[in-house]
């Protein structure tokens, strides 16, 4: 696309959305988040689109929220120190050193219009009416704190205050203490290659979900394991914040990362949903990285950002990942699903693989495969239980990003899940569901986003006919943070 196409393209993008920008912004936010605020520094030192880390992110958070290099020189809002430099040779006959970070609290609001395509008759009969347009629905506003302990322990707390509508409940989402180079001073492993977090947080996916760009959720990580026919009940999904510990680090200056979390396995949706599953035992998470640098001179491969004539970028790479989850389903507690017989195990597992090619800050494409597979039981007339056909979906997405403009941004996303049992529970029409989704992001602020998305949907059944629907939906609105 040449210079006066992007132009153009731009120019009518504005046009389209003016209207939105004057009605979802009418305040001018003058604020900025808490590492901003710290360092006095924009957004996109570490976001190209934020929520979305460039490489300067990615090593600011790899260094416990820290900079990379040299952070004393750059902090401008220095914590409180809680302890005198001298304690840490008095260590263990004294308290060892802290800090406390100032204020580190930030706010994110975020409010969609929407468009539904209209219900058939049959399907309002079945479900009830629901309009086709809302001028403004409040989706979440959030709390986040987060920040440093001292040189190797960081913290991060998010909590959405309300969530889903004006005054619905929240809940926390993330929270958790880490501890950058764990064990390292005494066994002399390199900063930040042994790291430990604890606490409640989303498992080292490939791609975040709790701090994903996009306004819908991968729909292969929000995937259940549902028996059509068989025992199987097992809601439990991979992209939810559970409770437990993770060990991991990243060696290889971040181009290579792994972690290794023990989950109790019983996840909610922000709090608000029952645990999911009854476990006897833990779950367990695994995940590999292996980034390629591809940027041609080696100097440049060894900083933590590129340079060039438009300034400081993003390296040119391609990255794999590798991850799998493991837990056992713990079934019949109560005696009420199979009456007369004892609590009985399901196993399963998770397993996956996902890519990442960066071109700088002007395109990216990425996508990811899953595989899922639960153990899977019969009721025999007599009452006991046999093995039958397992329970299994697959699926994954492609994802492509295109900068037109630094502060605009297209996307394209195309997800699919395989899935019999969903099928057959009347889910969907067919086994395989895609789903199509152009959307569209405008920083008009390096904190103000203008956002707009259209998911061409699967075909789902009226209850009770044969016939079938397409909810298709437009969704855009704004999203700030301060």
């Amino acid at each position: 696309m040449n210079r006066i196409a992007r132009l153009l393209f731009a120019k009518g993008i504005i046009a389209v959305f003016i209207g939105i920008i004057f009605f979802g912004s009418t305040t001018r936010l003058e604020a900025i988040p808490a590492f901003a605020r710290k360092y006095k520094t924009a957004c996109a030192t570490c976001h190209n689109n934020w929520p979305e880390l460039n490489d300067f992110g990615r090593a600011f958070k790899m260094n416990g929220f820290k900079f990379p290099k040299d952070d004393d020189q750059f902090v401008k809002d220095p914590p409180l120190m809680l302890g005198a430099e001298a304690q840490k040779e008095q260590f263990p006959y004294s308290i060892y050193p802290g800090e406390l970070p100032i204020i580190p609290i930030a706010f994110r609001y975020s409010g969609y219009m929407t468009y539904t395509s209209p219900q058939p008759a049959d399907f309002t009969a079945a479900n009830g009416y629901a309009p086709s347009t809302t001028l403004f629905s409040p989706n979440t506003f959030t709390i986040i704190a987060a920040g440093s302990f001292g040189p190797s322990l960081a913290f991060w707390i998010d909590n959405d205050l309300s969530a889903g509508g004006s005054g619905a409940q929240g809940g926390l989402g993330d929270g958790y203490i880490k501890a950058n180079n764990f064990l390292g001073y005494a066994f002399h492993v390199p900063q930040n290659d042994l790291n430990v977090r604890f606490g409640q947080f989303e498992p080292d996916l490939p791609f975040t979900v709790a701090r994903t760009i996009n306004l819908s959720s991968y729909a292969i990580f929000d995937e259940a394991a549902i028996a059509a026919n068989g025992t199987t009940n097992n809601p439990l999904v991979i992209d939810v914040p559970q409770t437990g510990v993770e060990f991991g680090g990243y060696p290889n200056k971040g181009n290579t990362w792994w972690s290794v979390s023990l989950f109790d396995g019983e996840n909610s949706v922000y709090g608000l949903a029952a645990p999911t599953t009854g476990h006897n035992s833990k779950d367990i998470y695994v995940h590999l990285q292996q980034r390629f640098n591809l940027e041609s001179d080696p100097s440049v491969r060894k900083e933590v950002q590129a340079s060039g004539t438009t300034g400081v970028r993003d390296h040119t790479s391609l990255r794999f990942d590798a991850f799998g989850y493991y837990g056992r389903n713990e079934l019949n507690q109560d005696g009420k699903l199979v009456p007369g017989q004892p609590t009985f195990h399901e196993p399963f597992y998770r397993v996956g693989g996902a890519f990442d090619y960066k071109f700088r800050n002007r395109f990216e494409l990425y996508g990811l495969a899953e595989y899922g597979h639960d153990r899977n039981h019969q009721v025999n007339p007599d009452g006991t239980l046999s093995p039958t056909s397992p329970v299994t979906f697959s699926g994954g997405f492609v994802e492509a990003e295109y900068w037109v403009y630094p502060w605009l941004v297209g996307m394209m996303r195309y997800d699919a899940v395989d899935s019999p049992s969903d099928q057959q529970l009347g889910v969907s029409r067919y086994d395989t569901r895609s789903m199509y989704e152009p959307e569209l992001e405008i920083l008009v602020r390096p904190n103000i986003k203008i956002e707009a998305q259209y998911t061409f949907n699967f075909e789902q059944p009226v209850p009770n006919t044969t016939t079938f629907y397409r909810q298709n939906q437009l969704i855009t609105g704004v999203d700030y943070v301060f």
